[in-house]
């Protein structure tokens, strides 16, 4: 990474405009000398900076950074802990019981050991290896994001691209036809998606050096963003503990059912439905609420305050955002994540009856559930993208949830954002990282239990749970760390729609791209 000066970082002289220097490497045309600016576009200091110093806005105005004293959204809050603490009895229970009967034998490596009944010690070991997987990948992603901000596009949809074909090939090898099939048509679209974003690249990138500078000069983004990763990875291991325990103590079968008659494949079921929703509904939280420390903390008051050097940054800005964010805004976020996990659980519950009818061979069914899996995937990805906003208007101004999001829409809608929201790729490319680190990890697993032939699984019956089971803790771990810079760049799209003065001051080379592109978005802004 290029070097900075140390009296000041930000390359801001004293009695001038801030304007940062960013060389996180190789700059694109339109920030190299010559190409301050699109050719089309006039720079933006000179014909919006004037005005800015009459028209700027207290970054106190409406309560930001200083919300009410009350907490909102209580009744889902209460509900969030209830269930969480519903979770803790059964995994308690569950788990002590299977340590009580001495497990189900299995271990690492092949032969087939342990128990033919249901899940045993080898799943626990593999999941154990998937969670640590799905860290190493998800680490891997965060330094490669910081250390290539203007190739991190093509890297990680080209990567994309090629493990998509490569997982094809290897399921049409291994005759896997459901998941065969299904990986030829997500290949085909990520290859034509990749040629419909790629005119949309430079304005994703010039959004992630900007994030990414901020990020190195507020260590505390990366401080959240892996104590979240280590709560989900933490939260991952307990979770397939509970999982493992639940198979073995109510299986019937098992040595633990011979002299208790509650155990029933129904009782299973509902017990692994209920264990995987907390899962999903907690791990929502957390990285929700670590987006919403960090657009409420360093993201949100460098956009405001600018820069710590400038000295009218509040003190411990990312402590403050926290302390928000996990309490009296904590209820608000977790009617959010209900939503989107909801949503999940229903495209889980489809995935699982696509297989089931594939492998019964019932190919009209297995298409009809593939096409419900799909739209009710298009749902959560549009709930889920509108959702980060909404939080980031919690953690600026304290709002409940629908309020939030009523004026996350509107403010959206008003200011022609949406546009520029939607031509955004950052969002696109972490979610695609999260999608490689999710496949990586199922493909593990997948591998794994070939090579290893658990007692369990002599007919297959439990690889598509286990590769379900794999994916998703590969994919809510990576979704965890990436949400430090969807933070960022998040922030920077609010902070444009409530005040785009400010951003022709913090970043003029993207004010400037973001004028050129899209003139309704700065339509507001004063000129002199």
């Amino acid at each position: 990474m290029a070097q900075w000066n140390a009296s000041n970082q930000w390359g801001a002289q004293p009695g001038h405009t801030y304007s940062p220097v960013y060389q996180p490497g190789p700059t694109p045309q339109y920030g190299q000398p010559g190409y301050p600016f699109p050719p089309t576009s006039v720079p933006p200091p000179a014909e919006y900076g004037g005005g800015y110093g009459a028209d700027h806005k207290s970054p106190f105005e409406g309560d930001r950074f200083k919300p009410k004293k009350r907490v909102n959204d209580i009744f889902f809050l209460i509900f969030f802990i209830l269930q969480f603490a519903g979770f803790v009895v059964l995994s308690a229970f569950a788990i002590s019981q299977w340590v009580k009967s001495g497990g189900l034998g299995g271990g690492v490596g092949g032969g087939n050991t342990g128990s033919a009944v249901t899940l045993n010690y080898h799943t626990v070991y593999l999941l154990l290896f998937v969670t640590a997987a799905a860290l190493l990948f998800s680490t891997v992603y965060l330094l490669l994001t910081r250390a290539f901000t203007r190739m991190i596009m093509h890297i990680t949809l080209i990567l994309s691209i090629a493990l998509n074909i490569g997982i094809c090939i290897y399921y049409w090898i291994t005759r896997y036809w459901s998941g065969a099939i299904i990986f030829t048509i997500i290949a085909l679209i990520s290859v034509l998606a990749y040629f419909g974003y790629r005119s949309r690249i430079p304005l994703a990138s010039l959004l992630l050096q900007i994030v990414m500078d901020v990020a190195k000069h507020h260590k505390s983004v990366y401080v959240v963003a892996f104590l979240a990763l280590l709560l989900q990875g933490a939260l991952s291991v307990w979770y397939t503990f509970t999982l493992i325990a639940i198979y073995s103590r109510w299986t019937p079968g098992n040595p633990s059912c011979e002299t208790d008659s509650s155990c029933s494949s129904g009782r299973v079921a509902g017990l692994v439905f209920y264990a995987t929703f907390s899962f999903l509904w907690t791990s929502q939280v957390i990285g929700n609420v670590a987006l919403a420390t960090m657009a409420g903390g360093p993201f949100g008051s460098w956009y405001y305050f600018g820069p710590r050097e400038q000295g009218q940054m509040p003190k411990h800005p990312t402590w403050s955002a926290f302390i928000r964010a996990s309490t009296l805004s904590l209820g608000s976020i977790a009617f959010g994540s209900l939503i989107v996990t909801i949503l999940e659980l229903l495209r889980i519950l489809l995935s699982i009856a696509r297989n089931s009818a594939n492998a019964e061979g019932h190919p009209i069914e297995a298409c009809l559930a593939l096409c419900a899996e799909c739209f009710i995937g298009c749902i959560e990805a549009l709930v889920r993208y509108f959702n980060r906003y909404a939080y980031i208007e919690i953690a600026l101004y304290g709002k409940p949830y629908l309020k939030a999001a009523k004026d996350t829409w509107d403010l959206l809608v008003d200011r022609g954002i949406d546009a520029l929201v939607n031509d955004s790729l950052v969002g696109m490319t972490l979610t695609w990282g999260a999608y490689c680190v999710g496949l990586l990890c199922s493909l593990f697993a997948y591998i794994y239990l070939r090579s290893t032939h658990p007692a369990y699984n002599v007919d297959g019956q439990y690889t598509a749970p286990v590769i379900l089971f794999a994916f998703l803790i590969g994919l809510q771990c990576s979704l965890t760390l990436s949400s430090a810079i969807e933070a960022g760049v998040s922030t920077i799209f609010v902070g444009l729609g409530e005040d785009p003065q400010v951003l022709a001051l913090r970043a003029p080379e993207l004010f400037g791209l973001i004028a050129s592109t899209y003139p309704q978005v700065v339509q507001g802004v004063q000129r002199v």
